[in-house]
């Protein structure tokens, strides 16, 4: 009898989850993005304090503009990074993310770096972009995106980045005890904090994240199995970003 009873809870479990998911979907304000990948499914809410990321990344996400492509650049305990239009027909082997690619991966976004409030925790999702001798605006690629996953580090380990932070905010900003707080107890990558705008995090998937950045890569960082995202799909916006489309 107690079986029985086991078999019915665990089946209404089953019938509910979905129910689960919209509820918790309903209480989450923010926009989601649902990116479906080869691994798994990853999900992520974007700021409203980063507008122009926001509506940009929502744009693309419903233009299809994500579907197809690869994660062409993956570093173990640092970040996963897609969003190359020219991975979507890449052959394998084939270096992705050069200079010469194509003009909707150029650095158009203006910075909406948002220190000390949004930083480079783990899951965080920020805009890739070219290094500062190129772009010292650090204006974001409109379409390459990364996500963090990072390390765990210990406090003496965080002070040497108080310096970086500060070199990159120029002196305006500094690693706070919340940052340090989070850096240790869930790991991320501080010495990227003021230098790339951090525009929303992953909300649901981080096995999937941390599964994708595990795989064996190449000399470019790029994996040997492709790891591709089959589509993105915008599943709610918020208030702000649905009076910005209005405009």
């Amino acid at each position: 009898m107690r079986l029985l009873h086991i078999i019915a809870l665990m089946a209404v479990i089953w019938v509910l989850l979905p129910a689960f998911t919209l509820a918790r979907m309903k209480r989450e304000k923010r926009s989601v993005v649902r990116i479906e990948t080869t691994e798994g499914i990853i999900r992520v809410a974007l700021y409203d304090d980063t507008p122009i990321h926001r509506d940009n990344f929502l744009a693309k996400v419903e233009e299809g503009r994500y579907d197809s492509l690869l994660f062409h650049r993956v570093i173990k305990d640092f970040m996963i990074q897609g969003g190359d239009p020219a991975s979507r027909t890449a052959q394998a082997g084939e270096r992705i993310g050069d200079p010469d690619s194509p003009p909707d991966t150029i650095n158009v976004i203006p910075s909406e770096i948002q220190l000390p409030y949004y930083y480079h925790k783990r899951g965080a999702l920020a805009a890739a972009r070219e290094p500062d001798e190129y772009n010292p605006m650090r204006m974001s690629s409109d379409m390459q995106f990364y996500i963090v996953w990072g390390k765990k580090w210990s406090e003496r380990e965080l002070s040497k980045f108080r310096g970086i932070i500060e070199e990159n905010t120029g002196g305006e900003w500094t690693l706070t005890s919340q940052m340090s707080s989070d850096y240790q107890q869930y790991g991320g990558t501080p010495h990227l904090d003021g230098a790339f705008t951090v525009f929303g995090e992953v909300v649901e998937g981080m096995n999937v994240v941390e599964r994708i950045q595990q795989c064996i890569t190449d000399a470019n960082d790029r994996p040997l199995v492709d790891v591709r995202i089959l589509r993105a799909v915008v599943e709610q916006k918020s208030k702000k970003a649905q009076k910005a489309e209005k405009r």
